[in-house]
């Protein structure tokens, strides 16, 4: 009995060496978040293309007190916190009081069509993946930086 457990922790010894070796941390190139997001935010691409209707993860680096009014998506968003700490919460308006606290390593999914919002609390690092086109619709039209953006461009 005890040959073939050693025979069985040597036969498995090279796979888990493959497995550590085959998952180094990559470089992530990391730029400027989509127009929809808030200025400040930075995005990294992992896999797929968040323009298209795939799987896709992308990480967001979110700066201290960083806020993402409420909005909703089409498709479910499943989010891990990698570093910091994430308030996050379901309704029309921001309202930190109501938010849940993930912190680094914690889950959650922000479901389609409901209506959600987050606040880092420190700098904030998330992971999230979702099967595209990712989008968002801000509650408040007037939270969306697209729109003002377009509203100083039209003043100008």
């Amino acid at each position: 009995m005890r040959s073939l457990f050693s025979a069985v922790v040597v036969a498995a010894l090279p796979l888990q060496v493959a497995f550590a070796q085959g998952h180094k941390s990559p470089q992530l190139n990391w730029g400027p978040a989509p127009p929809i997001f808030p200025a400040g935010a930075k995005m990294a691409v992992l896999q797929g293309d968040p323009s298209k209707a795939e799987l896709f993860t992308v990480r967001l680096d979110l700066p201290p007190g960083y806020k993402v009014a409420a909005h909703y998506h089409p498709t479910d968003e499943h989010i891990t916190v990698i570093k910091g700490t994430l308030l996050v919460g379901m309704g029309d308006t921001l309202k930190v009081a109501k938010a849940m606290v993930l912190p680094t390593g914690a889950f959650a999914t922000a479901p389609a069509n409901v209506n959600d919002y987050a606040i880092a609390r420190g700098r904030t690092i998330v992971q999230v993946h979702a099967i595209g086109p990712f989008q968002l619709t801000y509650v408040n039209p007037a939270d969306d930086p697209t729109q003002k953006a377009k509203a100083a461009d039209s003043r100008r």
